[in-house]
């Protein structure tokens, strides 16, 4: 029956685009169900309306449905909020081109020519801000995402002259820390190892503005197989559509000047400025994302598939909850009370029937998720508490057993950076699973310091801990393993 639908485009819909004023580089579930979600709210209220144009930074995929779609897509939130069900759908409609660097590079070049642009969004995943030594200024494109958008920034340089007038204002969302200052250093550095003109690095510290951001939705998106039901309550063919929470926060830590020019906190929508995003910012990394990376290993191996049954389960559910209340919360210090006010309502999110968030959706890249949300928590703990929290210790045993690709005979849909799978492949392919075998594997990851930003083998017992746990795993399977964890636990 969806073949009779209509295809969603601005032929079929008469949605006229808002002039272009937004490049925002990555265009997947999370930032079409959030920059794209708020923008559009925004939008209703703004005198002058602002359009998007999504840069396609990586070869994977080509958004040939989306351009189709001639940017237009909806997006569905559901769930509580106040105390009412929330259940709506809107169409978005901000978005006015698509553009792959990989196919239309001259294209990605010319919107730097653009006056009107002012706002760079971006969501390349906490991976996604480095560099790399083999891209070359003339490389059609470079690899890395500031190498990119470090040429964006010449070419608007070149064609304005070093305007003051052509800076813009930086808004990262990826979730590392100080993202803003981390951006700014990172295209200062590739614009160093280009010996690009000194006055375009003057030019990028002191017209440019590059806020520290923080962003919090849980946006689960729609599975392939439920999008036909989804377009027939639309009445459109619309492959990309998305879906999410209610609950939203967009914290941007600015000067008074974005905040007047870009109102987003006057329209009813939770957007906070602020001078100090760290207290917002070690929060929600901590607690929300922490407890999604430790629980996607170690629920998926024990046969779960999405977060709401992983909280309602009989053992993975207290085990979260555990981890949190014992041993995240405890490593961050400070009052405990408002941090387990946070924690409830975090578990309340995570129960939310109207999300289907799989766990599977949010296992991509996790080794640099692993870093950013769980090994500041682990480590912490350590310093202040004086052991290891095993709990979290037990998440990344699951974490390295997970990457060895299948569990009992079925293979996992592994998607990381290529070193990353490919040094995991390796090391497992090399593991008998016999003792030792495995505690050489758990060494050879642990000296990592480039994935985790030290080497982990000088944590006292941290490596004879991770290969015992992931003895067990493989001798006893994720559950008994819990158990026997949570005795050790309680027996301390």
């Amino acid at each position: 029956m969806s073949a009779l639908l209509q295809q969603l485009n601005r032929t079929t819909i008469q949605a006229p685009s808002p002039p272009e004023r937004i490049l925002q580089f990555g265009g997947g579930n999370f930032v079409r169900c959030f920059v794209g979600w708020i923008i559009q709210q925004y939008n209703r209220q703004a005198a002058k309306p602002m359009g998007i144009v999504v840069v396609k930074t990586t070869d994977r995929g080509d958004y040939r449905d989306w351009q189709k779609q001639d940017g237009l897509y909806h997006v569905r939130i559901r769930g509580f909020e106040n105390g009412s069900v929330v259940d709506h759908t809107e169409r978005i409609d901000c978005v006015s081109r698509i553009i792959h660097v990989h196919q239309a590079w001259d294209e990605f070049l010319a919107t730097a020519q653009l006056p009107a642009i002012r706002y760079v969004v971006s969501n390349t995943t906490e991976s996604g801000i480095r560099l790399n030594n083999e891209d070359r200024f003339d490389d059609h494109p470079p690899q890395e995402f500031p190498a990119k958008l470090t040429r964006w920034l010449y070419h608007r340089y070149v064609h304005f002259n070093g305007a003051p007038s052509a800076g813009c204002v930086f808004l990262p969302c990826e979730l590392l820390e100080a993202n803003g200052d981390a951006l700014l250093h990172a295209i200062l550095d590739q614009a160093d190892a280009w010996r690009l003109d000194r006055n375009f690095m003057r030019w990028i510290k002191e017209y440019n503005i590059f806020c520290n951001t923080l962003v919090d939705r849980i946006v689960p998106g729609i599975q392939k197989d439920q999008l036909p039901s989804v377009w027939q309550e639309l009445g459109y063919r619309d492959a990309m559509a998305t879906e999410g929470e209610p609950y939203h926060l967009w914290a941007i830590e600015a000067p008074e000047s974005v905040r007047q020019e870009l109102p987003l906190d006057q329209t009813g929508l939770n957007v906070v400025y602020t001078d100090d995003l760290k207290p917002y910012r070690t929060q929600k990394v901590r607690i929300l994302n922490g407890a999604h990376t430790t629980m996607v290993p170690v629920a998926f191996l024990a046969g779960v598939e999405t977060v709401r049954e992983t909280i309602e389960h009989p053992v993975l559910g207290p085990f979260v909850e555990q981890a949190l209340r014992e041993e995240i919360i405890p490593a961050m210090g400070g009052p405990a009370g408002p941090l387990e006010r946070y924690a409830e309502v975090i578990l309340d999110r995570f129960r939310n029937p109207s999300i289907n968030h799989r766990l599977l959706s949010i296992s991509l890249n996790s080794v640099s998720k692993f870093r950013v949300r769980v090994l500041p928590s682990l480590l912490d703990y350590y310093q202040n508490i004086g052991r290891l929290p095993h709990r979290l210790v037990f998440s990344f045993a699951c974490l390295l057993r997970f990457y060895r690709g299948s569990w009992q005979g079925n293979a996992i849909p592994l998607v990381d950076e290529e070193e990353v799978l490919k040094f995991m492949q390796l090391v497992w392919e090399d593991c008998d699973d016999c003792a030792e075998d495995v505690h050489l594997l758990v060494e050879q990851i642990l000296a990592k310091d480039r994935w985790w930003g030290r080497d982990l083998r000088k944590i006292n017992g941290l490596s004879r801990a991770v290969a015992e746990h992931l003895l067990c795993i493989e001798n006893s399977g994720v559950l008994d393993c819990l158990s026997n964890t949570s005795e050790k636990i309680q027996s301390r």
